[in-house]
């Protein structure tokens, strides 16, 4: 798949050592907590909880933390009401960077948004400026240390996966969004996710090196600081060597 980069492998290897920062925790309780308003507190009915929980736990987050923000979510303890709020602009080198974000407040979350991309020589933009550079897609991340090649591929395939790429220690399996979940549900009794998500690929990359790479990194490190930051996605690849 086009999208796929050495950028995007480093960034799942950076998602156990990010979850040591609080901030993490809040993002996932964040998750949970509109998933469960939008689609009930039962995760077995409701798979984007189910999603939002297995990603919590994954990271450790403790099951009183994911009840309470289950609790806000239907209504039972109040608080917040966030909305979910898309940004896009571009990075050092004309890199495209898409931003999902979940906010109670979008004029703080743009104001902070902004700043982050001017700090580091980026720029926000119009709605639509890059999104049409990705794909959404359903994307599950297997180790490939230990695991079967062929098994796998197989019984990926078999429940409808579209591509399936090997690269720097992991399989990544991609799916079209609406198979996703027949998709995990097939292969998790046989394989651990590394991740497990919709998330959005782009379709080509552009590679970065150099100063630009150290800026681009910074600002993308920078976006991903921001509590209502919840993803970010980029185009760039890094370079040789």
């Amino acid at each position: 798949m086009a999208g796929h980069s050495k950028w995007a492998n480093i960034k799942h290897k950076k998602m156990r050592e990010d979850a040591k920062r609080g901030a993490v925790f809040t993002k996932l309780a964040r998750q949970i907590t509109v998933a469960a308003k939008e689609g009930g507190p039962d995760p077995e009915t409701n798979f984007k909880l189910r999603l939002a929980i297995d990603k919590a736990k994954a990271e450790n987050v403790p099951n009183d933390n994911i009840e309470r923000a289950i609790a806000r979510g239907v209504g039972d303890a109040g608080g917040e009401s966030y909305e979910e709020v898309v940004y896009e602009g571009y990075g050092p080198s004309g890199v495209a960077i898409l931003l999902h974000s979940l906010t109670d407040n979008r004029n703080r979350t743009a104001g902070e948004i902004r700043h982050r991309f001017s700090k580091y020589g980026g720029n926000l933009g119009e709605a639509g400026c890059v999104s049409w550079m990705f794909s959404k897609k359903g994307l599950l991340v297997v180790d490939a240390d230990g695991t079967d090649e062929d098994e796998m591929m197989l019984e990926a395939l078999e429940a409808g996966a579209e591509d399936i790429v090997q690269d720097d220690g992991v399989y990544k399996i991609f799916t079209d969004p609406s198979y996703f979940q027949a998709v995990k549900q097939a292969l998790d009794q046989s394989f651990v996710f590394l991740a497990a998500e919709i998330a959005m690929i782009p379709q080509n990359t552009v590679v970065v090196s150099g100063q630009e790479q150290e800026l681009l990194e910074k600002l993308v490190d920078g976006l991903e600081d921001l509590d209502d930051v919840q993803e970010v996605y980029t185009n760039h690849d890094l370079a040789e060597g």
